[in-house]
């Protein structure tokens, strides 16, 4: 326990609940109730808690270098994995769809004996037909454990993990789930005094916008390289989810200039990480070491793909506003 936490708990047990500082509401978290009560109440919640305290303590780090370091461990050991996996899974679908073009041939020329010998109608060779490429493709999938459902496994891991640590976070920030409690007291007096920089306080606002924006801007990046790492052309939904995504980044921007500055700290931490996660993982020596096996899409240098892909695009985004400010 370091020396602060000793003092302050010393201090704080002779006074009564009222002396105590009062928590500071902020007008975005003012009107989440119910389902956000219940969750900052669940027992994951309570886990991550008491393992970010657990960090600090051990570390005894300053709070903001306790949030930096809990965000580096939690998504190396479940993120970082999740996404390797998820690149695994990509790469077997890429395989067997490969492979299953030679099968969808040697069926073809089945079906068509098969209408010669048995007589089928064309209704009976298409539904014939569609349930032997069906097979084949689920034979195809159990074989190689790829289930285009897993292609979804970062969302499904990333999203719950953003949720119970940022509300984690804020009950610190609240003293939650016990306001009563010296120890919550402590932890709330620790994240005062635990900020660096232009942020000495972390239980407010960040009024300079430079943790908002930045966060901003490393989304953006994210989305904007995954964009550019593209081989093919994208889809009217890759486009649209594209876009959408995009404006949820600038969006988060004012958002997170109403929560306290740890808990924007947490989220600018994890999108910096996010980002370094993308442009790991488009590199093919860091696939082959992780075992991600090698598919004809992937691109021989992602990262001179990436920049002129940017650099194109841009350019030709720039002459555009040109020529419509003449």
């Amino acid at each position: 326990m370091s020396y602060l936490r000793i003092i302050t708990k010393s201090v704080l047990s002779q006074r009564t609940r009222k002396t105590i500082v009062p928590v500071r509401h902020y007008s975005l978290e003012a009107s989440l109730t119910g389902l956000w009560t219940t969750v900052s109440c669940s027992t994951p919640v309570a886990y991550v808690q008491q393992g970010l305290v657990g960090i600090h303590d051990l570390s005894t780090l300053p709070w903001w270098a306790s949030i930096v370091v809990s965000t580096v461990l939690v998504r190396s050991f479940i993120t970082l994995p999740l996404a390797i996996y998820q690149n695994k899974i990509i790469a077997r679908l890429e395989k067997i769809t490969i492979e299953m073009s030679d099968i969808v041939k040697e069926l073809k020329r089945e079906t068509a004996m098969a209408i010669k010998k048995f007589g089928w109608t064309e209704q009976e060779t298409k539904i014939m037909y569609n349930h032997s490429l069906n097979k084949q493709w689920n034979n195809l999938i159990v074989r190689e454990n790829c289930h285009p459902a897993k292609t979804m496994i970062v969302l499904w891991g990333q999203i719950p993990l953003w949720i119970i640590m940022s509300v984690s976070i804020r009950n610190m920030v609240h003293m939650l789930p016990d306001p009563s409690s010296i120890d919550a007291q402590i932890v709330f007096a620790e994240l005062t005094l635990g900020g660096f920089g232009w942020i000495p306080n972390l239980t407010v606002v960040d009024q300079s916008w430079i943790l908002p924006v930045a966060m901003g801007v490393i989304n953006f990046s994210i989305i904007e390289i995954q964009n550019a790492s593209r081989t093919k052309t994208p889809s009217k939904l890759q486009k649209t989810f594209t876009n959408l995504y995009r404006i949820l980044s600038v969006l988060m921007i004012p958002i997170a200039a109403t929560v306290p500055s740890c808990l924007c700290l947490y989220w600018v931490t994890s999108s910096a990480y996010g980002l370094g996660q993308n442009l790991l993982l488009v590199s093919p020596r860091f696939k082959r070491l992780v075992g991600v096996p090698h598919v004809p899409s992937e691109i021989a240098h992602p990262y001179q793909h990436i920049k002129t892909s940017l650099a194109s695009k841009y350019s030709s985004l720039l002459a555009k506003i040109r020529l419509s400010s003449r």
